[in-house]
């Protein structure tokens, strides 16, 4: 007959907790349950006056075209950076697994890019690709491209999507870089004495096995493209031009901080949290069934 073990109540695993969820209750679900009511509410520019309208807000972001267009461009802005950041990231983690000499150097210098700001990210690459004094339009000019990314909108949005998966690259890589180093290297001796050569050992020994980590990088990046790309979108295109750049995260800033429409704000920023949270959950609920392990 087996005993249960009881320890005895102490405090203090209370005390150790309660920072975490302090900050939990004061960062996300005070301000959640604010713009979940905020969303109900219809208020004049000056918030002297306030309408309860229930969904009425929602009802108009149904309806409304420049909403729904912004709906299409995060998609593909989402698509396009976690699909770039990714395979940079697996492409440099592969290589930088087989380094000797040099390793730590290599993989610091990957690394720092993650240590820059959004906001300054963004100011590096409108620099590099300004039309005036960057480099890159030099470039591009003698190849017959004409960059100006102030004025065409598939520029701009190349831009910021460039500039939103640099950004990220470094991240994606710390994590495939620590599965790779995680796998067995009798696995990878065992295939290169059956003949199998570097790029075949990493398609059908290596990435399989990070499947996982890529799966779990797939959700990562994508609510880091819903949300944390607001900083370079704002420094690199403000939106423009024409709202060419505007996704949604952006659209939440400009209707409530510029627009002064806080109630339809709010209404946006909750279908934007019930978005991601429901892309999140429907992928751990069903897609994690297919990864291999």
């Amino acid at each position: 007959m087996l005993k249960r073990v009881h320890f005895p109540t102490s405090l203090l695993p209370y005390l150790l907790v309660a920072p975490q969820v302090i900050i939990t209750l004061v960062f996300f679900v005070w301000p959640a349950s604010q713009a979940v009511y905020q969303s109900f509410l219809i208020e004049d520019a000056f918030g002297i006056s306030t309408e309860f309208v229930w969904f009425e807000n929602f009802a108009y972001l149904a309806s409304d075209e420049q909403y729904l267009g912004s709906f299409g461009r995060t998609i593909f802005f989402s698509v396009c950076v976690a699909v770039l950041s990714m395979s940079a990231a697996l492409v440099l983690a592969g290589f930088a697994d087989r380094i000797v000499r040099g390793a730590t150097t290599y993989r610091t210098l990957l690394i720092w890019p993650y240590a820059v700001a959004p906001v300054l990210a963004g100011a590096l690459w409108v620099f590099m690709f300004n039309p005036t004094l960057g480099i890159f339009p030099y470039i591009l000019e003698f190849v017959g491209i004409d960059w100006n990314h102030y004025l065409n909108g598939s520029h701009a949005m190349m831009l910021v999507i460039f500039a939103a998966a640099w950004k990220q690259i470094a991240y994606n890589f710390l994590f495939y870089l620590a599965a790779m180093q995680s796998i067995p290297r009798s696995l990878i001796e065992a295939a290169a004495i059956d003949g199998a050569g570097p790029v075949r050992r990493f398609w059908d020994h290596i990435f399989p096995l990070v499947s996982p980590t890529t799966f779990f990088l797939l959700v990562i990046n994508a609510v880091y493209a819903f949300f944390d790309t607001f900083g370079i979108i704002h420094a690199v295109t403000q939106g423009g031009p024409a709202n060419a750049t505007t996704i949604l995260v952006y659209k939440v800033y400009n209707d409530g901080f510029v627009g002064l429409d806080l109630g339809g704000s709010a209404a946006q920023s909750v279908i934007l949290m019930i978005l991601v949270i429901a892309m999140t959950v429907v992928q751990f609920r069903y897609v994690e069934r297919k990864v291999e392990y």
